[in-house]
């Protein structure tokens, strides 16, 4: 019986080291950072799923690191028990290998989608909330409208892409989606 750890973020800005941490008693080790919007993408939970062999254990941290939704949990856990390998959240403290286990593990499911679903809502309402207060997302412009425009000047005596990226210091995709083309 192997131990097999999988360990996700949800973006590429956030640390595996805490889940890390706790499955270094594994066997193997499989992380990534990807969304647990479906399990499509995810390469390394498709690898890993795919190398549990018959009396495996597959350990995760926390029931959401493995799925958002009870239909991919489900999908997920059914696919382990037909091929006769347990699950294990440590956070939570399941061992599908028990029948309380498998209780807690369905239960858990349905409480970590809805929180899913409820953080969607708070976030949609977040951002038209600030929308409607004028609050502006995505990067701040690193030139003014002047800027762009004497850009454009410039690009039109001669200057190279080159030149006028060293110039107003920004790279050449910034200069050519400035210019239009």
């Amino acid at each position: 019986m192997s131990k097999i750890g999988y360990a996700r973020v949800s973006s590429t800005g956030q640390s595996l080291d805490v889940q890390l941490a706790k499955l270094k008693h594994c066997d193997k080790l499989f992380s990534e950072k990807k969304s647990a919007i479906s399990t499509n993408g995810r390469t390394a939970l498709k690898d890993c799923l795919n190398y549990l062999r018959e009396g495996d254990q597959l350990i995760i941290t926390r029931l959401d690191r493995l799925a958002r939704s009870v239909l991919d949990l489900t999908q997920i856990t059914h696919d382990l028990q037909q091929r006769n390998i347990d699950l294990v959240v440590i956070d939570q403290s399941i061992d599908t290998s028990t029948p309380t286990g498998k209780l807690m593990f369905t239960l858990l499911g349905a409480i970590a989608e809805f929180e899913t679903e409820l953080r969607k809502e708070r976030q949609v309402d977040g951002i038209a909330k600030a929308l409607d207060n004028g609050i502006q997302f995505g990067a701040k412009a690193k030139l003014t409208e002047q800027q762009v425009e004497q850009m454009r000047q410039d690009r039109e005596a001669g200057i190279t892409i080159k030149n006028l990226c060293g110039k107003y210091g920004i790279s050449r995709a910034s200069v050519y989606r400035l210019l239009g083309g």
